[in-house]
């Protein structure tokens, strides 16, 4: 997804900003940018008494493109279209920073609603598409912050320097802050007791174990079926707080934006006849990382433990004595069902489900395909795409009808997901017609009818157009 404007903090004390505009709107920004300690200069012809008592210069007059000269940014806030626009167009020709108020398209930089926590600033933009719901997000965030938030960044601070003497490795240095940031030091601070965060700290500080793991760690977590909204509130912790991450080809680069900036990542991405490091070697490498100490998240598509290997890396770790925890993830089959309205269990429809590998170690999966016909139950195939034809063939030989629903899912649950449908028979015809190259799950079943009709692409072939 595009960001569409960077967040960047601007240093502007001692640095000249110029307001052009006598009146409240004026007077709005003014008292916003003057906490900045910036040398503020004023230009209008009368300005409001409360706007001249923050200015160091206050001209008198009109507007002219000298008064540009030296200064940092302006803002255009005389609230008439025609001086605005003047003023904008002389900035953008001076190579000035320019913000209009109002009017995103003559700003070279938008004014974010601000949170004051001074050193601490929380700055949020939708940039200038919905200033009211900004200012609603800022009073929620208002509210959530502790007053004391600033105090306290400033309390840290000062002893920044004895950390650093004390604790020479990077990732020494950040857990021992995570300790104290989530601990009784911040509890105290920010409740009032400074002498009680004080001491707290000092026996910290004085503490080399503290905040500091005796061994690495592996988390197996699940990244759902790939919209990143699916991501579960304890995958997004782990994945904060990770050191490592060792990521699949599954996992959507939108759900990599919440991995922390200085995690490393490795990518150990897989694909049919194409795999980028062997198990054996992602493996080794989980637990030489977390032999040396280090926070490992292996982030896999969907949920570890279903067709993910994670019961396999599971036993490699606990051989070496490494803690592992497991977090869950949204299946595909679940996250596909629910985004396409296929249930994968229905009363009238299907008793029960069958997951199913379509892939085994050697190509075709070693599976009792007639009981599998003889199930009263629906069946999801993971990662079968390659095998429809034969996975059709093989359940209609044993007794499954040809005209049983069946689904083919694409992307599912993201953005440029694809849903077709069609008769069992057909189904490496559905696949071929629409170009599907995964990743895909196939849902063979009586559910399939249940799916939204305006999800699914339109059939190409004239001899799939069957309805299901």
């Amino acid at each position: 997804m595009a960001l569409r404007g960077f967040p960047v903090t601007l240093p502007l004390e001692g640095q000249r900003v110029l307001v052009v505009g006598g009146g409240e709107l004026a007077l709005r920004k003014a008292r916003l940018v003057a906490k900045s300690l910036c040398h503020l200069t004023i230009v209008a012809a009368d300005p409001l008494p409360a706007l001249e008592a923050l200015a160091a210069s206050v001209h008198r007059r009109d507007f002219t493109p000298s008064d540009l000269q030296d200064h940092r940014l302006v803002f255009a806030a005389t609230d008439i279209e025609a001086v605005d626009i003047s003023v904008a167009e002389a900035a953008h020709a001076a190579g000035v920073l320019v913000n209009v108020p109002d009017k995103p398209h003559l700003c070279s930089f938008i004014m974010p609603a601000i949170i004051d926590r001074e050193p601490i600033s929380v700055a949020i933009s939708s940039g200038g598409a919905s200033p009211v719901l900004v200012r609603r997000l800022r009073e929620r965030l208002e509210a959530a912050l502790e007053p004391r938030l600033g105090l306290f960044a400033r309390f840290l601070d000062g002893f920044r320097g004895a950390v650093k003497a004390t604790r020479g490795d990077e990732t020494a240095r950040r857990r021992f802050w995570e300790a104290v940031i989530d601990g009784p030091v911040a509890r105290s601070f920010l409740g009032g007791d400074e002498r009680a965060a004080r001491d707290g700290l000092m026996l910290a500080l004085n503490d080399p174990d503290h905040g500091q793991q005796g061994s690495g760690s592996v988390a197996l977590v699940g990244a759902g079926p790939g919209d990143p909204d699916l991501l579960t509130l304890r995958a997004l912790r782990v994945l904060q707080n990770a050191d490592v991450v060792v990521h699949d080809k599954l996992v959507d680069e939108r759900i990599m934006d919440y991995v922390r900036r200085d995690a490393r990542r490795h990518y150990v991405g897989k694909s049919k006849s194409h795999h980028t490091m062997s198990q054996d070697a992602i493996n080794r490498l989980l637990v030489a990382e977390a032999q040396a100490g280090h926070r490992v998240v292996r982030l896999k598509g969907g949920d570890p433990f279903l067709f993910g290997r994670g019961g396999e890396e599971l036993e490699v770790l606990r051989a070496e004595g490494i803690p592992v925890e497991v977090v869950p993830g949204i299946t595909a089959a679940l996250g596909c069902g629910a985004s396409t309205t296929i249930p994968v269990t229905h009363r009238d429809h299907g008793a029960g489900v069958t997951f199913v590998t379509g892939h085994g170690k050697d190509g075709e999966p070693d599976l009792d395909w007639a009981a599998l016909a003889r199930l009263d139950h629906t069946l999801v195939f993971y990662m079968g795409l390659s095998a429809a034809d034969s996975i059709a063939r093989r359940l209609v030989e044993a007794g499954m009808a040809p005209d049983m629903p069946a689904a083919l899912v694409e992307k599912g649950t993201r953005p440029d997901q694809k849903l077709v449908t069609g008769p069992l028979s057909g189904l490496g015809d559905l696949a071929r017609a629409h170009g599907m190259a995964g990743p895909a799950i196939i849902i063979i079943g009586h559910v399939v009818r249940l799916a939204d009709p305006a999800l699914i692409t339109e059939l190409v072939p004239a001899h799939l157009r069957e309805a299901v």
